[in-house]
């Protein structure tokens, strides 16, 4: 009838501990309708305009003020549109996920959140734990960019105040940067405000940022009509570098692109989450695109990809026609650019601790919602405390990398949850362990399936049928639908099998596409194997029928992503191939985090879980049980 998660000894207790890692919490337990509802809510403040200020605010940094010049010189040459069409289009994959569990699921926590209600605890942990180091990081990141660039504006690297200049501490190689520590402050006062009154000035910055840009789509589209679009007309055609290199620009600029998610961190935020999440995160990520590739079009236009500056590329276009002006424009858009990035970094972050917070995962310090502007002051104090202090001692561009690390995993898991929403939902919820004896109290007359295939908790061990059909349990063809009819629990079991086929075959394919090291024989055997399995789990997936009851899964009425398997399978392998390239002093680094992550889970977050003693129960007696408890307390 039900399970719960006490251990016992010896074997039991190894089970236990792979019971912890596969645990899933329910959907009720994150929207603060049952086992939550002593937690206390964000304010439910933002429309459709927030959303997007929040999304192009996040996307776009200064790096398309700097990162044109360096993809076109190196990689893309005119092409360099369609690399920022394509990274976008791939982009696009991840929003689409991301927009369906948003709408379904609106609540704090984002891909961590996702992934405790699809994958599991152990999983989730790892996805919060790399989203706390990638918002720190990329905060301190953005914030060190400020100050050269404010500095510009005033005329040079030593014409900002001796307060705020950068200085190298004597006998040490630590240069400190006094004006990124202050505005992580000043931003971290901000959001301690209010949701909507932060929300409401990274719009204007960003309004401001997008000014610029269109200013130099402008005035460069007129200059380019005036000089005959010289950056076109070169002997080396569109593809200097080849179709390869046109792909290559395409995975450096994708990481362009990373922002939208900030939107779906503030679900619980949304007055309309199923309309309004969805929106925000597509036409976000349609702006950003659109701007991108204008800038691209016009910027090799005025100068043959060959000639551009890689540090100053805009600026220095401007200059070479002579509107030597424009240049302090541009360097106030990289200014406004990386303010309005800098909210958008530390925004999700406490919604993140608050999250796991709530889940028992990390202390209760992080869930304390202030009263009076409900936002998690705390969380955000120590988010902006530790931000402040990395960009005030270290020079981080060494450790920008980590960032993408945390992302492509969310992006990863996010797609892998969709997979598991659609074909296997979660046949069982966690209950308080305060309704163990009403449940079995209960007198259940419904059928009783097998969901002994679940680790971790059992509710029958009933055998049935692998294969049956309505009136025999023997496979037998149906004339009128030209198929095999499968009972539930094996069209689970192939799904959930087919699932995993495809993550090992997207993980081999990708690994094997990016060692270019290994001799041709072992490159080419793990293509192949990596292909076939990615191919069997996509046919069996595309021919299994998607689970029913994901209709009832979380709220209905929200965007559903299209092209469901093939569309979250191809995400996955992007996102897995990006992963593979990051490096391996990347990954050295990131390892050490997440060993940290591990150790503290096993110290803290496993014995203080909100599921420790959560007692488990088939999602068809769920809706029975609540109200007879509700009967019994009214």
């Amino acid at each position: 009838m039900m399970d719960t998660q006490n251990e016992g000894g010896g074997g039991d207790h190894s089970w236990g501990c792979l019971r912890n890692l596969v645990r899933r919490k329910h959907i009720d337990s994150s929207n603060g309708k049952a086992e939550t509802h002593h937690h206390q809510q964000l304010a439910k403040a933002l429309t459709f305009p927030h959303l997007i200020a929040i999304g192009v605010g996040s996307t776009i940094g200064a790096g398309v003020y700097i990162l044109v010049g360096t993809v076109a010189r190196e990689h893309s040459g005119p092409a360099l549109a369609f690399s920022f069409l394509i990274a976008g289009i791939s982009a696009a994959l991840s929003a689409f996920c991301y927009a369906e569990l948003s709408s379904r699921f609106p609540s704090a926590g984002s891909a961590y959140h996702y992934s405790y209600i699809c994958i599991g605890e152990g999983v989730a942990w790892l996805i919060g734990w790399a989203l706390i180091l990638e918002y720190t990081i990329g905060g301190s990141t953005v914030a060190r960019g400020i100050s050269p660039n404010l500095a510009l504006i005033f005329g040079g690297e030593d014409c900002l105040p001796t307060v705020l200049a950068r200085h190298q501490i004597p006998g040490l190689d630590i240069v400190v940067d006094p004006c990124a520590a202050v505005l992580v402050f000043i931003v971290t006062g901000l959001l301690c405000l209010g949701v909507k009154e932060s929300t409401f000035v990274q719009g204007i910055v960003t309004t401001a940022n997008v000014f610029v840009m269109l200013f130099f789509i402008i005035t460069g589209t007129y200059l380019c009509f005036k000089t005959g679009w010289t950056g076109y007309k070169l002997p080396s055609g569109y593809f200097p570098y080849g179709v390869n290199g046109m792909l290559t620009g395409s995975a450096t600029v994708f990481f362009a692109y990373i922002g939208f998610d900030s939107v779906a961190s503030m679900a619980e935020e949304v007055k309309s989450p199923q309309r309004d999440l969805p929106l925000g995160i597509g036409l976000s990520l349609l702006l950003c695109c659109l701007l991108y590739m204008m800038v691209s079009i016009v910027i090799v236009g005025l100068v043959p990809y060959y000639a551009m500056d890689p540090d100053t590329p805009i600026s220095s276009a401007f200059a070479s026609h002579g509107l030597q002006w424009a240049a302090y424009l541009i360097t106030l858009g990289a200014v406004m650019a990386l303010c309005s990035a800098l909210i958008g970094s530390i925004l999700p972050q406490p919604r993140i601790l608050m999250a796991m917070a709530r889940d028992g995962l990390l202390p209760s310090f992080f869930s304390d919602v202030n009263q009076r502007t409900q936002v998690p002051v705390k969380g955000t104090i120590t988010t902006g405390f530790c931000a402040a202090i990395l960009a005030f001692f270290m020079d981080v561009s060494q450790l920008a990398g980590m960032v993408s690390v945390g992302t492509l995993v969310a992006f990863t898991m996010v797609a892998v949850s969709v997979l598991i929403l659609r074909y296997v939902p979660p046949d069982e919820v966690p209950l308080p362990s305060s309704l163990q004896e009403r449940i079995c109290s209960l007198p259940f007359q419904c059928y009783e399936e097998n969901l002994s295939s679940h680790v971790g908790t059992s509710i029958s061990s009933s055998k049935q049928p692998l294969l049956c059909k309505t009136d025999a349990s023997v496979v037998e063809k149906q004339e009128a639908q030209g198929g095999w009819v499968l009972n539930k629990e094996t069209r689970r079991k192939f799904a959930g099998w087919s699932i995993m086929l495809t993550c090992i075959g997207n993980f081999l394919l990708s690994y094997a596409a990016s060692s270019l090291r290994f001799p041709g024989i072992l490159r080419y055997s793990l293509c192949g194997i990596g292909g076939c399995l990615l191919l069997v789990g996509l046919i069996i997936l595309s021919c299994v029928d998607q689970d029913d009851a994901r209709h009832n899964f979380g709220h209905s009425g929200g965007f559903i992503c299209p092209f469901v398997p093939l569309l979250p399978i191809v995400c996955i392998l992007i996102n897995m191939y990006l992963l593979v390239n990051l490096g391996a002093g990347t990954w050295a680094r990131v390892s050490v985090w997440l060993f940290i992550g591990v150790l503290v889970y096993l110290f803290y977050g496993r014995r203080h879980s909100s599921l420790v003693d959560a007692v488990y129960v088939s999602t068809s007696h769920v809706g029975e049980i609540r109200r007879d408890s509700e009967h019994s307390l009214a």
